[in-house]
C-alpha cells in the first residue's frame, strides 16, 4: 500500500508546478489581460481531456545562481488532450518562469509531444509567449531550438501545425512558428520579430515600438507572417478549433466530414446577376464564395494580406474543400507577388492534407510595372503555377469572368492538370482585354486612318469582333479546355458533383526527392 505522506508528497508537487513562477507572476500575465499557459490549454482542449508530459523536469544550469532557482514544468506545459474529441498534442509556454525562456529542458519537453505526435499521426499545436532563448543556458538554448527546427520541417506536410502567438514571440523564437502551417495572433499581446526595437534602433537608428515592428496587424497585412488575427485570446483558441475543423490529423487521412444539412441542389439566384455588365466594374468574390457553401460559411486565411486573392476554407455537401478565388473588389482581382506567394503556400497546404480545391476565376492578368518586376513577380508568379501543377487532389475551376493571359494558364487550368473546369457565360477567355489586343493587331492599319471618326468607327467594329470571338468561353470549350458552360445559380450543384466525382481520383508524380520550385 502505497503511504499517505508519499500520495501528499505527490499532490504538493503536484500544485507547486501548478503555480509556474508563483502567484505574484500568475496576477502580472492576468494584470496584462493574457492568460497563463494551464489557462490556454483548458480553454483549447475538450473539458478533461488533459495529459500532461513532464511536469516535474526542472533545468540543468548551474551557472550565474540558476542553481537556486528552479521551477517545475521549466515554463513549458506539454501534453495531449482532444479537441470535439479528436487527438491533439500541445505545448503553451509558461511567461511566469523566467519570462518563457527557453531551456535545454523546456526544448526537450517540446521535441517529446512532437516526437509523440509524428507516431501517433495527430496535429501539435504550440501556444507561444517566450522572451526567446534562456541567456544562462548559452549554447543550450540555440541547440534546443534547432532541435525544434528540425522536428517542425520532418513534420510539415505530414500532421497539422498549428501556432499561435500570445506574447512575445523574438529572435530564433520566430522561426519555429514560421515552419507551421497557419500562425494566430492577438490584437491585444502579440508580437513577433527577429530583432527588437532596441537593436534596431543601435543598428539602424529608426525609432519603433513593439506593435509597429512586429505587431498582429503587421504581420497579418504587411509580411503576410499571420494568417489570422484575433480580438484577443480567448477568440484566437476559438479560431484554432475551428481552422482544426476543417483539416485531417495527418497527410494518411481525408479532412473531417460533418453532416450536412443545406440543400445540394439549393439554387441562389443572386449568383445569375452578380457580375456586373461593365467588364471593368468590381464585385466582391466572398458573395460568391457564401452563396455556394454549406450553410454559407467560409473560414477566410490571410484575410487582410494580399486581398486581391481570396483563401480559406469552405465545407461542400459536409466535406471539406479549399477554396481559391480572385478578388475583383481590390486591384481588379489582378496576381502579383502577395498574391501569388499566398495562394501558391495555400494550395500546397491543401494539397499536402487530402482537401480537394475549388478556384474561382476572374483575372486581369499579373501586375505590370517595375515594383513587380524588381521583386521577383517571375519567379514569384511562378510559384501558383507550380502549387498547382503539382498539386494531386480533385481541382474544380469555375471562370467568373476574366481569365487574360497566362494568368488564365495560372490559375489552375485545364493544362496543370485542372480535373473539372467549368465556366459562366460570362467568361472572358483570352491572350488579353479587347481594347489591348485591337491595339496589338490592328496598330498600323488604324494609324495609318487620318479621319478620327472613321479611325473611331473601325476601332469600335475592331473590338465588337474581337469581343465576339474571345470575350466568351465557347471558343475554349470547342477546344475541350472548358468541361462546360453552367448557369450560375446552379454553381452549389455542379461543384457538389464534381467533388462527389472525383472523391475517388488517384494521381501522383514522378518519383523524386523533391521538386525545386522557385522560392
Amino acid at each position: 500500500m502505497v503511504e499517505e505522506h508519499k500520495i501528499k508528497q505527490l499532490l504538493d508537487k503536484r500544485e507547486e508546478a501548478k503555480l509556474g513562477g508563483g502567484q505574484k507572476r500568475i496576477d502580472a500575465q492576468h494584470k496584462k489581460g493574457k492568460l497563463t499557459a494551464r489557462e490556454r490549454i483548458d480553454l483549447l482542449l475538450d473539458e478533461g481531456s488533459f495529459e500532461e508530459f513532464d511536469m516535474f523536469v526542472s533545468h540543468r544550469c548551474k551557472d550565474f545562481g540558476m542553481d537556486n532557482e528552479k521551477y517545475l514544468s521549466d515554463g513549458v506545459i506539454t501534453g495531449y488532450g482532444t479537441i470535439d474529441g479528436r487527438l491533439v498534442y500541445v505545448y503553451a509556454q509558461d511567461f511566469t518562469v523566467f519570462g518563457g525562456s527557453l531551456s535545454e529542458m523546456f526544448a526537450k519537453k517540446i521535441c517529446k509531444v512532437m516526437d509523440h505526435a509524428m507516431k501517433m499521426g495527430a496535429p501539435v499545436i504550440g501556444i507561444n509567449d517566450s522572451g526567446g532563448a534562456r541567456i544562462q543556458e548559452g549554447v543550450q538554448s540555440l541547440a534546443g531550438y534547432a532541435e525544434i527546427f528540425q522536428r517542425n520541417i520532418m513534420a510539415s506536410g505530414v500532421i497539422p501545425q498549428l501556432s499561435a502567438i500570445f506574447g512575445p514571440c523574438a529572435g530564433g523564437a520566430v522561426y519555429s512558428p514560421a515552419l507551421t502551417d497557419f500562425i494566430i495572433m492577438s490584437k491585444t499581446c502579440s508580437y513577433m520579430f527577429v530583432t527588437g526595437p532596441k537593436v534596431v534602433q543601435t543598428v539602424t537608428g529608426e525609432v519603433v515600438t513593439d506593435d509597429q515592428l512586429g505587431g498582429a496587424m503587421v504581420h497579418s497585412s504587411k509580411s503576410g507572417v499571420s494568417h489570422f488575427e484575433a480580438e484577443n485570446e480567448e477568440e484566437g483558441i476559438l479560431l484554432l478549433r475551428k481552422l482544426l475543423s476543417y483539416l485531417p490529423q495527418n497527410n494518411l487521412e481525408d479532412p473531417p466530414y460533418i453532416p450536412c444539412t443545406d440543400p445540394i441542389d439549393r439554387l441562389d439566384d443572386i449568383l445569375n446577376n452578380i457580375i456586373p455588365d461593365s467588364p471593368t466594374k468590381p464585385y466582391n468574390v466572398k458573395d460568391v464564395i457564401h452563396a455556394i457553401t454549406d450553410n454559407n460559411e467560409f473560414l477566410e486565411v490571410a484575410r487582410h494580406y494580399a486581398p486581391n486573392i481570396v483563401t480559406g476554407f469552405a465545407r461542400f455537401d459536409g466535406r471539406s474543400v479549399g477554396i481559391v478565388a480572385n478578388q475583383p473588389n481590390y486591384l481588379a482581382g489582378v496576381l502579383d507577388i502577395n498574391a501569388s506567394r499566398k495562394a501558391a503556400r495555400f494550395v500546397r497546404f491543401c494539397d499536402a492534407f487530402n482537401i480537394p480545391i475549388l478556384t474561382l476565376v476572374d483575372v486581369p492578368g499579373f501586375m505590370p510595372g517595375t515594383t513587380q518586376e524588381y521583386g521577383g513577380i517571375i519567379i514569384h508568379g511562378a510559384k501558383l503555377l507550380y502549387a498547382y501543377g503539382e498539386a494531386t487532389v480533385p481541382k474544380v475551376t469555375i471562370i467568373l469572368r476574366k481569365a487574360y493571359g497566362g494568368a488564365y494558364d495560372v490559375m489552375s487550368s485545364k493544362h496543370l492538370r485542372g480535373d473539372i473546369n467549368y465556366a459562366w457565360p460570362t467568361a472572358e477567355i483570352a491572350v488579353m482585354g479587347a481594347k489591348g489586343a485591337i491595339e496589338v493587331l490592328y496598330n498600323k492599319k488604324l494609324n495609318d486612318i487620318v479621319d478620327p471618326a472613321v479611325r473611331e468607327e473601325l476601332l469600335r467594329n475592331y473590338e465588337e469582333d474581337y469581343i465576339n470571338k474571345f470575350a466568351n468561353p465557347y471558343d475554349a470549350a470547342s477546344y475541350g479546355f472548358i468541361d462546360d458552360i453552367i448557369i450560375p445559380r446552379t454553381t452549389r450543384f455542379r461543384v457538389i458533383r464534381a467533388f462527389q466525382a472525383l472523391a475517388t481520383k488517384k494521381d501522383s508524380n514522378p518519383p523524386k526527392k523533391h521538386g525545386n520550385i522557385p522560392l
